[in-house]
């Protein structure tokens, strides 16, 4: 049994005891289809439900887990023996894109799962292929089909949380560590201006980022001019987490 250091422990009984063992080799993540806290997914598990997901997150990036991740889950249907599975608050559709918050959790618990158990840094080309994948990636991973955890955090994890996941895991330092050149940063205004229609014509990837430097990952040296210019680019975006 073990539990991720980074997620408060929440253990959710019978079912941490009772579930057999597993030897998890893949990652699925999961929209809830509801904007809940950790607190109140934890308590759905314990409550309404038969099944349940090794880990919740919330939009805040409150992050527990209620399982082992050694121990089998039940949100994976044919993945259950071998898959570690992690819910995600959202809307009641699973239409909206996880957060800012939401997304570094996701990677930091990726990045654990690969140095822990070993799951190799792919994204799973078959139902049974170790590495990462998210709900709807394969049919037999649900019953019937899905389409969660929906087509935005779909396109957030194929561009952004994946490829930071392996970007870290094989040694790089978090973002955070990398300050933006201001070529860099002209690129990022470039493509923020092209369209008057922000959201729809940015990539996941270069909103996210975009946020990160706006975060205060600017360097010293950069003029007040293009400080100005992210400035404004920053309140015409749309502010992820609300």
């Amino acid at each position: 049994m073990a539990w991720y250091p980074g997620a408060r422990k929440m253990e959710l009984q019978p079912e941490s005891d009772a579930q057999a063992a597993i030897n998890p080799t893949q990652f699925i993540v999961h929209s809830i289809a509801a904007p809940w806290s950790v607190q109140r997914i934890y308590e759905y598990w314990r409550d309404s439900t038969n099944l349940e997901s090794h880990f919740g997150l919330a939009y805040d990036g409150d992050l527990g887990q209620f399982i082992g991740t050694e121990t089998r889950a039940d949100a994976n249907a044919s993945a259950n023996v071998r898959a570690v599975s992690i819910e995600t608050a959202s809307n009641l559709d699973h239409s909206d894109p996880w957060t800012a918050e939401q997304i570094e959790q996701l990677v930091r618990l990726g990045v654990w799962l690969h140095q822990r158990h070993g799951i190799p840094l792919r994204i799973c080309r078959s139902e049974a292929d170790p590495g990462y994948g998210y709900h709807g990636l394969f049919a037999s991973w649900s019953v019937g089909g899905t389409a969660c955890p929906g087509p935005a955090r779909i396109k957030q994890f194929r561009e952004v949380v994946f490829p930071e996941i392996k970007r870290r895991a094989e040694g790089a330092p978090e973002e955070d560590d990398m300050p933006y050149s201001e070529s860099d940063l002209k690129r990022i205004i470039g493509e923020a201006v092209a369209s008057p229609g922000v959201r729809d014509t940015l990539s996941w990837t270069t909103m996210y980022f975009l946020k990160m430097a706006l975060s205060g990952n600017i360097p010293e040296d950069v003029s007040l001019e293009m400080r100005q210019e992210l400035e404004a680019i920053h309140r015409s975006l749309p502010k992820w987490g609300n």
